[in-house]
């Protein structure tokens, strides 16, 4: 990059970060007018957190965060961008903040519809050389991207503007990663009858049907995929094998029932499909260092 787009991307984010800094008084997670956009400010260093993320666009607008999704970690910050192309366990939290200098982020849900139109509607980008099957990337952001971001964010002071506009800037946003660096593994997820595909496919069935057991083979039949093939390409695609994302799911899913809605552990363990109290409980502790009661009771 030269001088003047390192200038251009400094002007769009010091904009950027006046935007959120003006919608976000207080730490949390702000939903907007847009659906699918969403902002986020953290005051509070090294503070975990768990979540089951969508498919999203995350841009860092200051500060910096360090997530393991998967089994992987990602270090990313200011004027970095994070691309999930598929939904991921992810245990989250960000560093070196303060009421003074906040943790500052803006997302974007991803359309994989829309992906999927428009990565046959859109050349191939030039091949990269590195042929990456992972399901998330981090990158610095495009001066573009970051551009099409801060229009969006400046659309929620014109509320009668967002029908007609914001589409037009959530398809242009999504245009721009698929062309960009990130893009490639986007459109291998979203390009029926691709490896990467089944493997987005079988995601989409156990996100769905979390709560039923387990059976490798039989998913693998249902994408089309002998069983070591799924589980290999699985395996790059999510950093897991399908057994670990299973119980992840499973268990993400229980915490969030006894955080959010006060579930005791034997009926969130029930909730998300354990049979056995004691199994749940072990398998809780393996995963979150803590059994089920403790660990949320230390989170409140």
């Amino acid at each position: 990059m030269g001088r003047g787009e390192f200038s251009e991307l400094d002007r769009g984010n010091d904009l950027l970060k006046e935007k959120l800094l003006h919608r976000m008084p207080a730490q949390g997670v702000y939903l907007t007018e847009i659906e699918g956009l969403r902002m986020s400010r953290r005051d509070e260093p090294n503070k975990v957190e768990n979540c089951f993320s969508e498919p999203i666009v995350a841009l860092i607008v200051q500060g910096f965060k360090r997530s393991v999704i998967g089994s992987e970690e990602y270090r990313y910050g200011e004027n970095q961008c994070l691309v999930a192309g598929v939904d991921m366990p992810s245990s989250s939290c960000v560093v070196d903040v303060s009421q003074d200098r906040p943790f500052l982020a803006v997302a974007l849900e991803l359309d994989k519809q829309l992906i999927t139109r428009l990565a046959a509607e859109t050349p191939l980008p030039a091949a990269s050389g590195t042929v990456s099957h992972k399901g998330i990337s981090v990158a610095d952001v495009d001066p573009d991207v970051l551009d099409a971001f801060l229009r969006l964010v400046e659309l929620l002071d014109k509320p009668q503007q967002i029908p007609a506009l914001a589409p037009l800037i959530i398809r242009e946003i999504h245009y721009r990663l698929l062309v960009g660096p990130q893009g490639e593994h986007l459109r291998r997820l979203n390009t029926l009858g691709s490896q990467s595909n089944q493997i987005a496919r079988a995601i989409t069935w156990l996100r769905e049907n979390y709560r039923e057991p387990l059976h490798v083979d039989k998913l693998a039949q249902a994408v089309n995929m002998a069983t070591s093939t799924f589980h290999r390409h699985f395996k790059e695609v999510t950093s897991l094998s399908p057994l670990q994302y299973h119980k992840r799911l499973r268990l993400y899913e229980a915490q969030r029932l006894m955080l959010s809605e006060s579930e005791n552990a034997a009926s969130a363990g029930l909730a998300v499909g354990y049979e056995s109290p004691t199994q749940f409980s072990r398998e809780y502790k393996r995963l979150f260092g803590e059994p089920p009661y403790r660990d949320v009771r230390q989170a409140r």
